[in-house]
This record gives C-alpha cells, structure tokens and sequence, in this order.
C-alpha cells in the first residue's frame, strides 16, 4: 500500500471523474495501446480494472481525509500496463493536490 498526502479533501467522486477523463488517454498516449481501463467507484473506494487483460483489479484507492491509501495488485506489480498506469495517477494526483504539493506518508 502507498498512502499520499494530496493536502486538500476530495471526493471518491471527484477522483473518479478526473480518472474517466483523463487516464485512459493519457495511457493510450503514452503507450501507443488502445487498452482502456474501467475506472469505478465501489462504496467509496474507487478501483482501476481491465477485465479483458486483467483478472480483478490494477488499483484500489480509499480517500481518507486529505490521503490516498493506494493498493496495487500484487499480481501485477511488475507489469508494464500496470506501471504506466501508476505514473498517470502519480501525475494525475498532483494536478488534484494543493498546490500540486504531494507528500509520500507510506510506501510498503
């Protein structure tokens, strides 16, 4: 899990809206792949999948105050979608933080 202090309160449904937008062009830009992920929130917990590649989820993220609480799929940790994936939501994260001010609170 990595927990990120964004220094400002979102919502689940502010996450997943700038997600819908934004990730699958950003990826399909970065990668040169027409994959598209399904961006959902699931009570308040949003999680990033690919059913046709991926058996369960890439990402789960929890807003908990002004912190993200991101999971990744271990099954998935070195795969080079899922990757890419993380570098969109790292920049991704600082267009919604403060400032673009993102603190690491943990990484483990």
């Amino acid at each position: 899990m990595k927990i990120l202090n964004i220094h400002k309160t979102i919502t689940a449904e502010q996450l997943l809206t700038v997600l819908q937008q934004k990730l699958n062009p950003l990826f399909q830009k970065q990668r040169q792949s027409d994959i598209s992920f399904i961006s959902e929130n699931k009570n308040g917990i949003i999680e990033i999948s690919c059913p046709e590649i991926y058996e369960g989820f890439l990402y789960r993220i929890e807003i908990k105050g002004r912190e993200l609480h991101i999971t990744r799929s271990v099954d998935y940790i070195d795969d080079v979608n899922s990757l890419a994936v993380e570098s969109i939501l790292n920049e991704l994260f600082k267009e919604l933080a403060a400032d673009g001010n993102v603190t690491f609170v943990l990484e483990g």
